[in-house]
């Protein structure tokens, strides 16, 4: 049985999903916990598979409360029910976390030398590591080896984070958010096969709203929220790509295994797109840059007049950004997708109106919402209409932003050279 059928099954049998939580033994140990519980709460049968290593970090008691599943490491326990073969053939996902060096080394060469081990060896499903190690183990050339032979193999290894490690140190091998790490195998969970069609492609994702300032405390600005961006970021992620996400003043978490630039204002928000789209494969520009910025900024606040008269303000276009990569690829057979916010008006309806700025902007894909009442912003759902340059019109109906997310990326996948 294939991944996907084994998927299917489960859900056409309306048992719960089958997890198996891998943990190995890193100080991160402890944040599996959080994670073991979003699964659990979420309606998931989760099977906690820890190293002896990780219960010298957190006991099995703690794992079997959580879990309510007794928790075995070793190929003896329960000999009869074979456990080191069946936990794997059973699963419906495998995921690791936290993954050290030793482990994603051993599943690299196939060693099976523990019931963690052995499940991996066995299991058909979609598999996730979630690597937590000091940036020197995580950079060293056995480790990135390792990381790209998993990765080939089909298995879906998480970019770790940036930030404090053990002690004092600070760099790049952190242990992602347990919420995002739980969000990408939910992504994976949904989407029910190991195909990572994305794995080697560079994406550039932009999301938020930018801010134009009038003084140190006023600016212009608009009600995106970036949840769409975000989702199309972490979607790309779970499907293998290297996600950078370009982010104007949006306050959720980063997503598990993507680089993330923060930005202000539109003139920030074009330099650090345009910058990281010289090498990517495709460009999803799921912002909403202001279209005017003040000619000048105060540098006081501005004070209420005595008479009661408002200042005036005089405002200047900001550069077309969508326009700008559109219509100069910085590379080819680069996918470049923008998002139409529109509302109809006495010169046509939404789709009259994007089927024109999709010529206009000279991008591949427009991705067009109808926000009339302000619909879209900050829900977690949307609906959209996605207009193709060569004249395909995808219709998406309402949904999560995450399901938009993969459908985008579907159309993306089939443009890429």
């Amino acid at each position: 049985m294939s991944p996907t059928e084994h998927h299917d099954t489960a859900v056409s049998s309306g048992r719960r999903p089958r997890v198996v939580l891998g943990v190995s033994g890193g100080i991160a140990a402890y944040k599996a916990c959080e994670l073991l519980r979003r699964f659990t709460e979420s309606g998931h049968d989760v099977t906690v598979v820890p190293t002896a290593a990780a219960l010298e970090f957190v006991g099995a008691p703690t794992w079997s409360a959580l879990s309510g599943k007794p928790v075995a490491t070793d190929v003896w326990s329960n000999v009869h029910e074979v456990p080191h073969v069946r936990i794997g053939q059973e699963a419906d996902l495998v995921v690791v976390a936290p993954a050290t060096a030793d482990l994603l080394a051993k599943a690299t060469h196939g060693l099976a030398d523990d019931l963690l081990t052995s499940t991996l060896l066995t299991a058909r499903c979609p598999v996730v590591f979630a690597p937590a190690m000091h940036t020197e183990m995580w950079e060293h050339p056995a480790t990135r080896a390792n990381v790209a032979t998993l990765r080939d193999r089909g298995a879906l290894v998480i970019e770790p984070a940036e930030g404090r490690l053990t002690g004092k140190d600070t760099g790049k091998g952190r242990l992602p958010e347990p919420d995002e790490i739980f969000e990408v195998c939910r992504e994976v969970l949904e989407r029910g096969t190991t195909e990572l069609d994305l794995a080697g492609r560079h994406v550039v994702v932009s999301a938020g709203g930018t801010r134009e300032y009038l003084d140190p405390v006023r600016f212009l600005g608009n009600r995106s929220s970036g949840l769409q961006g975000y989702a199309l970021a972490r979607a790309a992620a779970a499907r293998g790509a290297e996600v950078t996400l370009v982010a104007a003043n949006v306050t959720l978490p980063d997503p598990a295994g993507v680089k993330v630039v923060r930005v202000e204002t539109t003139a920030q928000l074009r330099q650090e797109v345009v910058s990281a789209a010289a090498a990517a494969d495709a460009v999803v520009m799921a912002a909403a840059p202001a279209d005017f910025r003040p000619t000048g900024v105060s540098d006081a606040k501005i004070k209420k007049a005595a008479d009661g008269s408002a200042p005036t303000i005089e405002l200047v276009q900001n550069p077309d950004i969508l326009h700008e990569i559109g219509t100069e690829r910085a590379r080819e057979g680069q996918v470049v997708v923008g998002f139409a916010a529109e509302t109809g008006d006495e010169t046509g309806s939404v789709l009259d109106l994007a089927r024109t700025k999709l010529v206009r902007k000279g991008c591949d894909l427009l991705v067009v919402n109808d926000v009339s009442g302000g619909a879209v912003f900050g829900s977690p759902d949307n609906e959209a209409v996605i207009l193709a340059a060569d004249g395909a019109d995808v219709e998406v109906s309402r949904g999560s932003k995450s399901a938009l997310a993969h459908v985008i990326w579907d159309q993306v996948r089939g443009r890429l050279r």
